[in-house]
């Protein structure tokens, strides 16, 4: 039965590329049904849902950790930087982490165990008696948050077809600022304790609905475990579609690949290709300068002399929320490479208004030292200051991010590797973007000192000027094509 499979394969990869294998991909995909990969994705982006949780959790929680009367909780200005940027360190090595547990014990098992420290973390948070054990649990949450942003764009990227592969993989981001806005409204009822609470039950969920769904058909596949892979396509696919000719297609590309990553891989145009593209887009992802803007979005309003900026940080993550569901269904229409552009082209104006507002504001006021001022004129009469510049470009540099360098990068880090070193070049990725993430959050204010607030917007708005170049010319339009055609772009040969 297979080699007949495995023979049909093969005569239709003979035929012309727009008609023979265009049309049994298509004529397998009307049979689809989409139910069951919707709910195994949902299962699944718990986790980014987590992951927001995290890095919203800060915001809200550091100006009364600071102002606490318990002294041994009582964080000053350097133990606030590190309470929200320490989590980027876990991370990192999260991504590292989870690079070998993907490969070793499989996608859902991965995703199930990282909500432990997830839980472990929030709860040492929920107990904590000291400063240390504040750091400690943001170091476990970060090390589960990084072990989830490599896992499950790579889960569902695996599990989802590519008609729906664009829209699935952006609910990651769309999970993420979600998460956020939740920490953000949560903030604003519960203390540091009770918002801790909250951020726990979505790990916890995740743990549990992932018990009911399947390993990805490509794991298995990988495993020699053919049965189990069919019945998880059965799953995914519903009973209409012929779970045999997926599984075959994915064997040929993987015998095609060959086996297990070797040193020589490296200078295989399928590995280096896209790793430098991978890593690239991660790194230009973090040069955009948005974690330092979210990790000290409250900050940021309140030196823009916005009176109520806990109600200000949460209207910016709802922007972030509304235009990332936009960029997921638009994705698999517009494609990756004309909303990358875009979105570089919105935040390289915005962040150049935003750096022109502050040069004004300083300017205007005779104090050119920088974001964190003290208190001034411009708080009672905003309108003199610019203060609605400053909104603007907030907005549209939000807007512009979730549109296509917030979910992108990592939808397309999930697509591009071959399976067998999908593990190692994951973990690369994640490393360079959390490890970028930590240094820019960490030195922060130190540029602000430097540069001033003006010159450190403008350097972020030049990165992006560079990262618009470098998606026209290095970026692959990944729309509408299988995992292994993708693959097959970046070797050069016939797909």
């Amino acid at each position: 039965m297979i080699e007949i499979q495995n023979e049909s394969r093969r005569l239709l990869d003979t035929e012309d590329e727009d008609t023979g294998v265009r049309s049994e991909q298509d004529a397998y995909l009307d049979k689809v049904k989409n139910g069951k990969l919707f709910l195994a994705s949902l299962a699944a982006v718990l986790g980014p849902l987590s992951f927001g949780f995290v890095l919203g959790y800060s915001s809200p929680a550091i100006p009364e950790l600071s102002t606490i009367t318990d002294p041994r909780l009582r964080l000053d200005d350097d133990e606030a930087s590190w309470f929200g940027s320490i989590v980027t360190i876990g991370a990192a090595i999260g991504g590292l982490l989870g690079g070998w547990m993907v490969d070793k014990i499989g996608r859902k098992l991965s995703l199930m165990f990282c909500a432990l420290p997830y839980i472990f973390g929030f709860t040492i948070v929920i107990a904590a008696q000291n400063v240390w054990m504040l750091y400690l649990g943001r170091v476990l949450t970060g090390l589960a948050s990084g072990v989830t942003s490599l896992v499950v764009p790579l889960y569902i990227s695996e599990i989802a077809h590519e008609r729906v592969r664009g829209t699935m993989g952006s609910c990651v981001q769309l999970m993420v600022v979600t998460g956020i806005m939740g920490a953000y409204i949560a903030g604003m009822f519960l203390d540091w304790r009770w918002l801790a609470i909250c951020c726990s039950i979505p790990p916890t969920m995740m743990m549990v609905f992932m018990c009911f769904m399947p390993e990805t058909p490509r794991f298995l596949l990988s495993q020699g475990k053919r049965r189990e892979a069919e019945e998880a396509v059965r799953f995914l696919r519903g009973p209409d579609a012929p779970a045999e000719w997926e599984c075959a297609r994915i064997e040929d590309a993987s015998d095609n690949q060959g086996g297990s990553l070797g040193m020589s891989d490296l200078k295989d145009p399928g590995v280096y290709k896209p790793l430098g593209v991978g890593i690239m887009l991660m790194l230009f992802q973090q040069l955009t300068g948005i974690n330092a803007i979210m990790f000290y979005a409250e900050t940021i309003f309140e030196e823009a002399h916005f009176k109520n900026s806990n109600v200000a940080t949460v209207v910016v993550a709802a922007i972030q929320v509304v235009f990332t569901a936009v960029a997921a269904l638009v994705m698999d229409r517009a494609g990756r490479k004309l909303l990358l552009i875009l979105s570089g082209v919105s935040m390289c104006l915005s962040t150049a208004a935003f750096g022109v507002y502050f040069k004004l504001s300083s300017e205007t006021h005779g104090n050119s030292s920088g974001l964190f001022l003290v208190e001034s004129p411009l708080a009672e009469d905003p309108a003199a200051g610019l203060s609605w510049l400053a909104l603007a470009s907030m907005g549209f540099f939000i807007t512009g991010f979730s549109l296509g360098w917030g979910p992108i990068p990592w939808l397309v880090m999930s697509e591009i590797f071959p399976s067998r070193v999908k593990g190692f070049a994951s973990s690369v990725c994640v490393l360079t973007n959390w490890g970028s993430a930590f240094i820019i959050t960490k030195t922060f204010q130190d540029l602000m000192d430097l540069l001033t607030s003006a010159g450190t917007f403008w350097l972020f708005s030049g990165c992006c000027a560079l990262n618009i170049v470098f998606t026209i010319l290095f970026v692959p339009e990944t729309k509408g094509k299988s995992l292994e055609q993708i693959q097959a772009q970046f070797k050069g040969t016939p797909e």
